[in-house]
C-alpha cells in the first residue's frame, strides 16, 4: 500500500556532473546532463544542458551547450544556444555565438562575439560551414 519506488542515486543528486579542482582531463566531454567544471578541460566539450565553469576551472577547447555560467577561465570557440552568463572574475578568449549574453563588470571578455536569436540558426549556421 504504501511502497515507494527508490529513486535512483543520480535522480537524488540532480544528475550534475562534477570534475573537481586539481583534476585535469585532457579529451573530448559528451553528456547530456548539467556539468560544472572546477578543475581544469583541454579538449571539447559538448551537452544539451549547462555547463558551470568555477572559478579555479579552466576549459581550452571548443564548448556547445544549451546554456553556460562561466567563472574561471576559457580559451577557444563556445556555441550556447540560450544565454551564457559571464561572471565578474571570468577571463574569455576566441569566439562567442549565444542567443543571449550577460556579462558582468570586471570580466575578462576578449572575444569575438556572435548573437542569435534562434537557437536553430547557430546549428544550422555551424553545419553550413562545416560543409563548405
Amino acid at each position: 500500500m504504501f511502497d515507494k519506488k527508490q529513486k535512483s542515486y543520480t535522480d537524488l543528486l540532480g544528475k550534475t556532473n562534477r570534475i573537481v579542482e586539481g583534476t585535469t582531463i585532457k579529451g573530448d566531454i559528451i553528456s547530456h546532463a548539467d556539468f560544472r567544471l572546477d578543475g581544469n578541460l583541454i579538449g571539447n566539450f559538448q551537452s544539451g544542458g549547462k555547463i558551470v565553469i568555477g572559478p579555479a576551472g579552466s576549459v581550452t577547447g571548443d564548448i556547445v551547450c544549451k546554456n553556460a555560467d562561466i567563472e574561471g577561465k576559457f580559451e577557444g570557440k563556445i556555441q550556447v544556444t540560450e544565454v551564457l552568463n559571464i561572471k565578474s572574475k571570468a577571463s574569455i578568449h576566441g569566439e562567442v555565438t549565444t542567443g543571449k549574453l550577460s556579462v558582468e563588470p570586471g570580466a575578462d571578455f576578449s572575444a569575438s562575439c556572435t548573437m542569435k536569436t534562434n537557437a536553430k540558426n547557430i546549428l544550422q549556421n555551424d553545419d553550413q560551414r562545416n560543409t563548405k
